[in-house]
């Protein structure tokens, strides 16, 4: 199985959504491998969005990321990180499909509520900035044989 990281925004904890997204994602069948709700720090922020350290946004990024409680997740399945942006929608809410979780829950780039790795290698990444392997749970949920064709 595959595994991604996804983090629940500022703006998702305050609006009250970490319930209603880790539902989604359970419910479609995906397993939750390791979670923790805190405060980033700088460095770890700057770790995972180091690939926008240059644009003009990312100060204001900053202070948004690091500014409150966000809730750090890594999620496994078969091909899970591309079935996770799928589910989560366009960075932009207003282009997100409807029923994507920025779709149904986001209204400006700026606070779009959720983040999820883009590739394999950009989960590892991040996985390795917010979790030790010792972190990371590995078990087997009940319904993986009706869930996965074998």
């Amino acid at each position: 199985m595959d595994r991604t990281f996804v983090m629940i925004k500022p703006d998702g904890v305050q609006r009250g959504l970490v319930g209603a997204i880790i539902a989604r994602l359970e419910a479609r069948g995906l397993k939750l491998v390791a979670a923790r709700f805190e405060v980033l720090t700088e460095k770890r922020f700057t770790e995972q969005y180091r690939e926008h350290l240059e644009k003009p946004f990312f100060l204001s990024l900053k202070q948004f990321i690091i500014g409150g409680p966000v809730v750090l997740m890594v999620w496994e399945g078969r091909d899970v990180v591309p079935l996770v942006r799928k589910m989560v929608g366009a960075t932009n809410p207003q282009e997100a499909a409807p029923g994507t979780i920025r779709g149904e829950f986001g209204i400006d780039t700026g606070r779009n509520v959720i983040h999820a790795s883009d590739s394999a290698e950009s989960a590892k990444h991040e996985i390795a900035i917010h979790f030790k392997p010792a972190e990371l749970c590995s078990y087997t949920r009940i319904d993986e044989p009706i869930i996965y064709e074998y």
